[in-house]
């Protein structure tokens, strides 16, 4: 059990050019070694290349819409009991829920070959579309999740 008080959230600012919060998260994922005018160009060259493939309309629905389809509402957490582990389904909270789905949408279009904002710009209209790894994934952690829903009797709070 934590003996210190918990950690307070952050307040994220908004990107400059969209004014959004969503955005600057994912920026801040993308970045690597503090370099965050990097990661904005490669973030802005994405959502570019997304509005022009997926057609007129604000390039931040689409990237709502794609975040709708990849954040998993439910996760697995172990849960020692008399001996044995156990995985217990979990809800997962919103905040987490988009840290995870960046999080794997950013290893997924590292993974890509070619530069990163057309890895990232695929992984963002796969995620539109429903498709591609990043949904695999998060329908991985929703069967992992009903597979063992029997011990969800074993929840904490």
């Amino acid at each position: 059990m934590a003996r210190r008080r918990r950690a307070e959230r952050r307040v994220l600012k908004e990107d400059p050019r969209y004014k959004s919060t969503l955005v600057e998260q994912l920026t801040n994922r993308v970045m690597r070694c503090g370099k965050k005018a990097l990661a904005r160009r490669i973030v802005y060259g994405a959502i570019e290349r997304v509005s022009e493939t997926l057609g007129k309309g604000d390039p931040l629905d689409f990237i709502l819409a794609a975040l709708e389809n990849i954040r998993p509402k439910l996760e697995v957490k172990s849960r020692r009991v008399g001996g044995a582990t156990y995985q217990v389904p979990m809800e997962v909270p919103y905040q987490r829920q988009v840290g995870l789905a960046f999080r794997w949408l950013v290893q997924a279009a590292n993974k890509r070959k070619g530069a990163m904002v057309d890895g990232l710009a695929s992984e963002i209209i796969d995620a539109y579309n429903n498709t591609g790894e990043v949904v695999k994934k998060k329908d991985e952690v929703h069967r992992m999740a009903q597979a063992n829903r029997a011990f969800a009797h074993l929840r904490w709070s």
